[in-house]
């Protein structure tokens, strides 16, 4: 098939977002291999300094894992399993910078909610519904954009688009 009749779509809303659901158990398998290494190294060692470090470690390893397969082959894991990859248009691979600011205009996703709870010293209930509607708020983003883009999509000229399903092909059996 040409790349001519190809036809580049954007993944639903349902898609992407059961996606990040399922990049969010990923997430916490990476994160749990992070936090134990940083509690061998420090020894285990409590008080406000590794608190900071420990959130700082976080931070950081999430970054080098969304941007690592964001620069490598487009997708994450979980981007993999539904079909949806990360583009610019242009570009045969992701560039680090672009991919970096991604990064850190996804926390849109969360960042007014983790602001609120902290300037307004919100309970646990109330900061779970801070961030329902912070999120809901963010998804709503694509809602207003032609092509279905997120705002940190739109803002950078990415984009996600849905992979076809592959091809199966039957193997011949010898009797």
């Amino acid at each position: 098939m040409s790349n001519s009749k190809l036809s580049i779509t954007t993944p639903t809303l349902p898609r992407r977002l059961i996606c990040m659901i399922y990049e969010a158990l990923l997430l916490v398998a990476v994160e749990l291999a992070a936090v134990s290494v940083f509690l061998l190294l420090t020894q285990n060692r409590q008080g406000p300094v590794y608190e900071h470090a420990l959130q700082c470690t976080l931070f950081l390893v999430t970054a080098a894992y969304f941007i690592h397969f964001w620069t490598d082959s487009g997708h994450t894991l979980a981007m993999k399993t539904w079909r949806i990859k990360l583009v610019k248009p242009g570009y045969a691979r992701l560039p680090i910078k672009v991919a970096a600011a991604r990064y850190m205009l996804a926390w849109g996703w969360f960042l007014p909610a983790l602001v609120a709870s902290y300037a307004l010293h919100l309970s646990r209930p109330q900061m779970g519904i801070a961030f329902a509607l912070g999120m809901a708020a963010w998804a709503g983003t694509a809602l207003l954009d032609k092509n279905g883009q997120f705002l940190h999509d739109k803002l950078l000229g990415t984009r996600l688009i849905a992979l076809p399903k592959p091809v199966k092909t039957k193997t011949a059996t010898t009797a």
